[in-house]
């Protein structure tokens, strides 16, 4: 038995449909999430910390040039300055300006230093019938490892080499002014000193026969 097909025409043939692709979505990890909270947080902070960086940028008040102990203060002495941050320091204002001219320096102000209000009186160092006067000392002759404008300290007269009886000793009131190491062995110390005292205690300074003692700090 003879079977004869007959191909279809005018139909189209439909082709095999693929099936659609199923994406699965990525789950993220907690820890991940928060390690990127946590990354724009901390950016934020330092954008926040550069902003106020630059605006905590002032115009203060530094020395301009060599300033003496006890000398008033003058506007040739000051000069403005930019500075940013300044934590920690105190500068003066360069607006506040008037408020320390004529004010005196309580420590020599060093040129390129900033000023503060700490380092200005407005009493006078030396009062009423006194004078200033000059001590060397060597450092181990020195009270305190540092001794500030102010300090009370008590001179008193040692008795020299050739002397044969050891004499009571002379005792002389006096200020600090300022205080120096012009070198490693050396110490100078500035004092205000009652103008009678001061023909006896250049003498004794200058025989090498001082002896300093502190008596009270400002």
């Amino acid at each position: 038995m003879t079977v004869v097909t007959t191909p279809t025409t005018g139909a189209p043939i439909d082709a095999p449909i693929t099936p659609p692709r199923i994406v699965r979505q990525r789950r993220m990890r907690p820890g991940l999430l928060g390690l990127a909270v946590l990354l724009i947080a901390l950016g934020g902070l330092g954008s926040a910390f550069a902003i106020t960086s630059v605006r905590a940028t002032g115009s203060y008040l530094a020395v301009a040039r060599a300033v003496p102990v006890g000398t008033a203060l003058t506007a040739d002495d000051l000069v403005a300055v930019q500075v940013a941050g300044g934590q920690g320091l105190e500068p003066v204002a360069a607006d506040r300006i008037d408020e320390v001219l004529g004010k005196r320096a309580t420590v020599t102000l060093t040129p390129g230093t900033l000023l503060t209000m700490a380092q200005l009186t407005d009493k006078p160092l030396l009062g009423p019938g006194q004078q200033q006067i000059s001590v060397g000392l060597r450092p181990s002759e020195v009270p305190a490892k540092r001794l500030r404008p102010g300090d009370k300290v008590l001179l008193f007269s040692t008795a020299g080499g050739d002397a044969r009886a050891a004499a009571p000793a002379t005792r002389f009131q006096a200020t600090v002014i300022d205080m120096a190491a012009p070198a490693s062995n050396s110490v100078v110390l500035y004092l205000a000193l009652a103008a009678k005292d001061v023909p006896a205690v250049v003498a004794l300074a200058t025989s090498d026969r001082i002896a300093v003692v502190l008596n009270a700090a400002a």
